[in-house]
């Protein structure tokens, strides 16, 4: 992968911010439209890289989903001041994203969470999903090859920066995540978009319907269905939908309360 091409980013100006989270295997790359869709509307935008993505198939052996949450927690605590602050994530990014509502109540204002990774799609991939636990897969399979990402236009798909393949390990970190939706959903207090794919061939749609049922302390749960294009919704087909959709969503929270992040309630970045 072009470690440029899939570079964190930094957009825009504005007393309210948004944390976007890519996906496992993924890069900020595939948040860019939706972040500066974001950022027009007079807010700061931040994506970071996840710690082993963005750069070689290598770089995924010897990290697991706590480096994940840990990043997450700082690119969290490092939106300090704003006056408002909302995260947004993609596939396993809305479960980070998920997580950091049900940890930082009061904190997190709202959320976005596109195709969220609850299940994955198809027999296989439960079958993978339950042999993942065990170091049985990854010592049978060490790598797990990928073609590429999933997305319908075909202009960005072959723009797509794509890892070859990926530690099968490293699905027991995504099935530990997973594991965490329902706790971390009946923790949530606070708004939240969920958007999936019908059409999505990485992720299970009724996963994210699942979940918007299971967000039963949120003020407001809106769930947007997408009909067209697959599970990279922001750089495929929907994607200015999207970004419309999510935009107006947080825009509506936005002047909801004027008062500065309390200190009590900021997060502190994980120890290094």
């Amino acid at each position: 992968m072009d470690p440029v091409k899939t570079a964190p980013f930094d957009l825009g100006r504005g007393p309210d911010a948004c944390l976007l989270l890519h996906g496992f295997t993924g890069s900020p790359w595939d948040l860019r439209p939706l972040g500066e869709s974001l950022a027009t509307r007079g807010m700061r935008v931040v994506a970071p890289r996840l710690p082993g993505h963005g750069t070689t198939p290598e770089a995924l052996l010897n990290v697991t989903h706590q480096d994940w949450r840990d990043a997450a927690d700082s690119a969290l605590a490092s939106l300090r001041g704003h006056r408002r602050v909302f995260v947004g994530g993609l596939s396993v990014g809305a479960l980070l994203a998920l997580g950091l509502a049900a940890r930082h109540p009061g904190v997190v204002e709202a959320l976005a969470l596109v195709a969220p990774a609850v299940r994955f799609r198809g027999p296989r991939m439960a079958v993978i999903r339950q042999l993942a636990r065990t170091p049985l897969l990854a010592w049978a399979k060490p790598w797990a090859d990928k073609s590429g990402s999933d997305i319908c236009d075909p202009v960005a798909r072959e723009a797509a920066p794509h890892l070859p393949a990926f530690p099968v390990a490293r699905l027991r970190d995504v099935c530990a995540l997973q594991d965490g939706v329902g706790p971390d959903a009946a923790r949530v207090r606070c708004p939240v978009l969920v958007a999936v794919a019908e059409q999505d061939h990485v992720v299970d749609p009724e996963g994210g319907r699942w979940l918007a049922r299971r967000l039963t302390g949120a003020p407001e749960v809106r769930l947007i269905s997408f009909r067209e294009g697959f599970h990279i919704i922001p750089r495929d087909t929907s994607g200015p939908r999207l970004s419309d959709e999510v935009g107006t969503f947080l825009d509506a929270w936005r002047d909801a309360g004027l008062s500065p992040w309390p200190e009590e309630a900021a997060p502190d970045a994980p120890p290094p």
